[in-house]
């Protein structure tokens, strides 16, 4: 790609050149949890976990990232491993999109997950894009964020003190920012393993296929486990999670869910997260909306 040239007028014309080049940085790529930690506990200044790199590619590329040390974390075992419990699927990081869009990754969900991940931009990117790398990167856009956010799922964080557990819709603070220490990493995610009476509906608005949704909404019920949960996502700030739906829905569960809506609670609900912009709005309802008529239909 031919650098762009741009051109800015002051008391004297000049021109300048912007190189899709990122700064310099020192590479590792570990093959243990406990290298992996320990060099992001090292003070080489500032550091970033690189895992399928297609969202952090572009930015240090466009020099919106720079750091001084990439983790590149892609060669350690555990991080792609399954672990396949009673009541939840323990999926590693570093488990592709493909992975999950092509069942090779077993789906506990009723298709959830099979339907979210085939819908991440493009079949390039889920090729290498993983499913850790996308909550950690944090992007309020990004379709994880929210999906796993719906589910309940859990993200197990490691450092070489041990591991922790955080729910996903407790680990985005805002956009890009999230409550990982900088020694921390993401491990695995714990999703649970839904009934076979569930139903859930995730729907998201993009201009054209590929592209980063500009307003998601998810619904999900389960009577089996008691679980009547929605979220409402890509509102450039972490996602709403309603963990009893009825809130937003004027009671329970029913085929008449989504003329249901209470617009009011909804919109209360974007002002706590201060959305201001009345077109995200509009778009968060209708989203919601679909979610919950997808749901019914199921």
């Amino acid at each position: 790609m031919s650098p762009l040239s741009v051109r800015a007028a002051s008391e004297h014309d000049y021109s300048s050149r912007i190189e899709m080049k990122p700064v310099a940085f020192e590479y590792e790529r570990p093959i243990t949890l406990v290298d992996a930690a320990r060099l992001l506990g090292q003070e080489r200044g500032f550091s970033k976990v690189l895992a399928g790199g297609q969202s952090l590619g572009p930015m240090l590329n466009l020099r919106l990232a720079q750091p001084d040390l990439l983790v590149d974390i892609t060669s350690i075992p555990e991080l792609t491993a399954l672990t396949d419990e009673r009541d939840h699927l323990e999926i590693g990081a570093c488990v592709t999109h493909a992975d999950i869009e092509d069942g090779r990754i077993p789906d506990y969900t009723g298709g959830l997950l099979r339907h979210v991940a085939g819908r991440i931009a493009y079949r390039a990117v889920r090729n290498r894009g993983t499913i850790g790398g996308s909550i950690a990167h944090a992007d309020p856009a990004a379709d994880w964020v929210s999906a796993l956010a719906l589910a309940d799922a859990q993200s197990v964080v490691w450092t070489n003190r041990g591991s922790r557990s955080i729910a996903v819709a407790d680990l985005i603070v805002s956009s890009f920012t999230t409550v990982l220490e900088p020694n921390e990493l993401i491990r695995s995610i714990r999703v649970p393993k839904l009934s076979s009476g569930a139903r859930w509906g995730f729907y998201k608005f993009s201009q054209k296929a590929g592209e980063f949704a500009h307003a998601i909404g998810g619904v999900l019920h389960d009577p089996a486990r008691g679980t009547f949960r929605a979220v409402i996502g890509a509102i450039e700030t972490a996602p709403i999670v309603v963990p009893d739906a009825t809130s937003i829905f004027a009671g329970g569960f029913g085929p008449d869910l989504a003329d249901r809506v209470d617009r009011q609670a909804v919109l209360q609900l974007l002002d706590g997260k201060s959305v201001t912009d009345e077109y995200i709005r509009s778009l968060a309802l209708v989203a919601l909306k679909r979610a919950a008529k997808q749901a019914c239909a199921s």
